[in-house]
């Protein structure tokens, strides 16, 4: 089983997609994975943007019931992978938990991206082609994990 913490700012737009997607997508390839998601602001019990709760029942995946969270020691710590939306996600995380990171990747990178922009107050469709490159580096990044490549180096 391998773990993924899907990281962003505020665990409410793009973090609880990725956890949507990647769970989903798991299934499709036949993946063992298990999946969270957390914000750098650490904030908890919010959740998920209109938005992204609508662009993801749009494909039949349903985050409705999401609580945001914050990453903590015990999530980094339980993950063996910390993909992180963009690079300060990545800076800020370092800095309050050094000793991870080996762990931590932009998941941009496997979609042809560098970062994954937050479409916090934006309209649908801006969350909709969001959830689409989000679609495109998890399934970069499994195609990786599916080769047993290590997608870290």
């Amino acid at each position: 089983m391998t773990n993924l913490l899907f990281v962003c700012t505020a665990n409410i737009c793009r973090s609880p997609m990725a956890e949507g997607l990647a769970r989903t997508i798991a299934l499709e390839y036949g993946l063992g994975v298990d999946v969270q998601s957390a914000g750098t602001m650490k904030l908890y019990n919010r959740p998920a943007a209109p938005h992204s709760i609508a662009v993801l029942k749009d494909i039949g995946i349903d985050i409705s019931n999401h609580k945001s969270q914050g990453v903590t020691e015990d999530l980094v710590n339980w993950a063996d992978y910390i993909l992180v939306m963009q690079m300060r996600h990545s800076q800020k995380i370092r800095r309050e938990f050094n000793h991870v990171e080996d762990k931590i990747m932009m998941l941009g990178t496997f979609g042809g991206q560098q970062e994954i922009s937050d479409p916090i107050g934006g309209w649908k469709f801006q969350f909709r082609w969001c959830r689409n490159k989000i679609d495109r580096s998890i399934r970069s990044f499994f195609d990786q994990l599916r080769l047993n490549i290590n997608p870290n180096r």
